[in-house]
């Protein structure tokens, strides 16, 4: 079965990450009308007919093989807690992006990110063999650079007029990494409350 058809299912003790679908809609109404989640994207999400146009394109992606969507569950209370994608994939190269990131306002620096995180880099390194994971950040968005160095990526430069947002605006990114060979360091030291659990389980 091709990647983007497989039914990609990743498991902590603190999240569950499983395939974007519209039947998720209920718990993403509660948690996704919020500015500051779509402050550095191409679009606000403020109404349900929004929110209905982002689900039907994060599907259509996934369909196209632009993106690989997932929805975060937190597991300590089975609600909706956000949103996380592998993108820009480069099966040849063994390059990927995980990204598309966002979360609700309760669950915005808790351990809910670096939980998503820890999963989607071992599925990638340890599952997809996979030798590179990129990630991009908005030149201005300071807390997210700061959770990024704290996965243990590294900063590899500025990408000028990278993408617009919400108001038509070219924006800058900054460029991180985490190579495989670096993996087992950063899963044994800053990912090693999750590196006993259970494996990931995939379908």
């Amino acid at each position: 079965m091709h990647f983007f058809q497989r039914d990609i299912v990743l498991e902590n003790h603190i999240v569950k990450l499983v395939p974007f679908h519209g039947k998720y809609k209920d718990g993403l109404r509660k948690i996704i009308f919020d500015k500051e989640i779509t402050k550095y994207t191409e679009d606000h999400i403020l109404d349900d007919y929004a929110l209905e146009h982002y689900i039907a394109r994060t599907l259509a992606d996934q369909v196209e093989k632009v993106s690989y969507p997932f929805i975060v569950i937190d597991k300590a209370t089975g609600e909706v807690a956000g949103s996380t994608r592998y993108g820009n994939l480069a099966f040849f190269s063994k390059r990927l992006e995980i990204g598309w990131t966002w979360y609700g306002a309760p669950y915005r620096g808790t351990q809910i990110n670096k939980a998503t995180k820890f999963e989607l880099l071992k599925f990638a390194f340890e599952a997809m063999g996979f030798h590179r994971v990129q990630f991009s950040v908005d030149i201005e968005n300071i807390r997210s650079q700061k959770a990024v160095l704290k996965l243990g990526a590294k900063q590899e430069g500025i990408f000028r007029n990278n993408y617009l947002n919400a108001r038509g605006e070219s924006r800058d990114d900054v460029y991180y990494s985490i190579i495989h060979t670096e993996w087992p360091e950063l899963k044994r030291t800053i990912f090693r409350e999750f590196a006993e659990l259970p494996a990931v389980s995939s379908h």
